[in-house]
């Protein structure tokens, strides 16, 4: 049957849609498409789904199917040979050692000011209960004499 090369083209389900809406189109009528002679209409009993079905196998529809594809993607991807995976390698230990001693260096810097600031004195101490107290106690009193 026609229909079974149609499979090979479109999904059962695509078929089914295809079908369905034009049969809807037909039933309002719409023109038919192919030339019928008035035996073959009767043969067909009117009925707007087999019209549609004789349509799709001729292959006069003018209804067009959109699937969704998966997005390509711009990346070419190739093989690679055993010793470009082995430079690959190599450069990306080197890149890793790189940013370990970096961050060596930024860990000893930090630990270097951290030593200079507590030679320095510069270090706030943390306040005590006691400190809040009173600096609230003062501006209550501040307030009472404005």
């Amino acid at each position: 049957m026609v229909i079974e090369k149609l499979e090979l083209k479109f999904t059962k389900y695509e078929i089914a849609r295809i079908l369905g809406a034009r049969s809807l189109q037909l039933a309002m009528d719409a023109p038919i498409l192919l030339k019928l002679t008035k035996e073959e209409e009767e043969e067909l009993n009117y009925d707007t789904l087999k019209i549609a079905e004789k349509e799709l196998e001729a292959g006069v529809l003018p209804i067009t199917v959109k699937r969704p594809l998966p997005k390509k993607s711009e990346k070419i991807v190739k093989k690679l040979s055993e010793k470009e995976i082995k430079e690959k390698l190599e450069k990306q230990a080197e890149e890793e050692k790189k940013q370990m001693e970096e961050e060596k260096e930024g860990v000893k810097n930090e630990e270097k000011e951290e030593k200079e600031i507590t030679e320095e004195g510069e270090i706030m101490e943390i306040a005590n209960p006691e400190d809040e107290a009173f600096s609230e106690s003062e501006s209550e009193s501040e307030e009472e004499i404005v």
